[in-house]
């Protein structure tokens, strides 16, 4: 039987990695999805993982688009059916050289939004046994959040709207000069990556009992430091990072988990262990 994979923001880093360590494991009878926002970029990352001997299939994807989306998610559905693993990575940079207040609406609306349709178009076509992975960070602890703003994010009582609303908000105070004053966090990678596993941790609670009769794993990913491009700005040395082949070892590990396995479902998990949300 044909597994079909997804792997968003994939041209290059981790997503590429990603693609690649799939490609391996699923072989000849699995179909592979690169997907990128810039089709020259898509086509010479496919370029380079055929010279490899891999066989991959690019889609072109704007997670900010909610058209270019709900496209994809079409194009799963009427040729495959359905998907096995979704490994959702497409990230907008940071850079240390801009306010933030110039980054934080793009930033918010790839991160945070292009997640939210993510889970929104392609919940639906998760199969039974299904890996739906979301590429985030350690900082997604709800612990990294003043105690006042945790309501924000209580997987157990918010929706994912009221999640993507929070965040809208945040993106204003950022943009306004107000967010230290309204009580957030001065970078805006935190609240963004909060928001981020607190969507993760929605979906495996809307999805309940049924996510565990049929197989379905839903999990934020931390795959540490990476030696990226977007990462090199923020640290002077990246000598203990890793590349982006090595890290894509562990977030592969919980997208491609076993049938039965439940460790992970609904968590933060780094380096194969489980982060806890909030202590």
């Amino acid at each position: 039987m044909t597994s079909v994979a997804v792997v968003t923001g994939a041209n290059q880093g981790l997503g590429l990695a990603l693609v690649r360590g799939l490609a391996r494991r699923l072989g000849e009878e699995g179909v592979v999805y690169l997907t990128a926002r810039d089709r020259g970029r898509g086509e010479a990352a496919v370029r380079l993982l055929e010279g490899e001997g891999l066989r991959v299939r690019l889609h072109l994807l704007d997670v900010r688009d909610e058209a270019s989306v709900e496209a994809l998610a079409e194009t799963v559905r009427t040729e495959h059916g359905g998907v096995d693993v979704l490994i959702s990575n497409a990230a907008a940079r940071i850079t240390p050289d801009r306010p933030q207040s110039e980054q934080v609406r793009e930033f918010v609306d790839t991160n945070n939004h292009g997640t939210y349709r993510m889970i929104r178009a392609f919940t639906p076509l998760l199969n039974d046994g299904a890996r739906f992975v979301v590429v985030a960070s350690s900082f997604g602890s709800l612990t990294n959040l003043p105690t006042g703003l945790h309501p924000r994010f209580d997987e157990r009582s918010v929706s994912p709207e009221e999640i993507e609303a929070a965040m809208d908000e945040y993106a204003a105070l950022v943009e306004a000069g107000q967010a230290k004053i309204k009580g957030w966090p001065d970078w805006i990678n935190i609240p963004s990556k909060v928001a981020q596993v607190a969507a993760v941790r929605v979906l495996a609670r809307q999805l309940g009992e049924e996510a565990g009769k049929r197989d379905v794993l839903v999990a934020a990913a931390c795959p540490g430091l990476v030696d990226t491009e977007a990462s090199r700005p923020w640290f002077a040395s990246m000598a203990g990072a890793l590349s982006p082949d090595e890290a894509a070892v562990d977030v592969l590990w919980l997208a491609c988990a076993p049938a039965g396995s439940r460790e992970g479902h609904g968590e933060l998990v780094q380096h194969r262990r489980v982060l806890p949300y909030r202590f």
